[in-house]
């Protein structure tokens, strides 16, 4: 699953999970607002399957564009 990150004008990163429209985060720095892309991207498929709704196909967990 792809992570798309940038840097906002003030400073602050702000990354996104695209096959997991909503899955968008902010940190302060560029690994926080990698971790916590990943903790609600997990989140948000532990719900879908739990609600038997499909997730995206994986291969690898993530990685990052940059």
């Amino acid at each position: 699953m792809q992570i798309e990150l940038e840097q906002e004008a003030d400073g602050r990163w702000l990354t996104e999970v695209p096959e997991l429209p909503g899955v968008m985060a902010y940190g302060r720095t560029k690994e926080e607002a990698l971790a916590k892309a990943k903790a609600l991207a997990l989140r948000v498929m532990a719900d879908r399957l739990e609600h038997g709704e499909p997730i995206p196909e994986l291969t690898d967990v993530f990685s990052v564009a940059a």
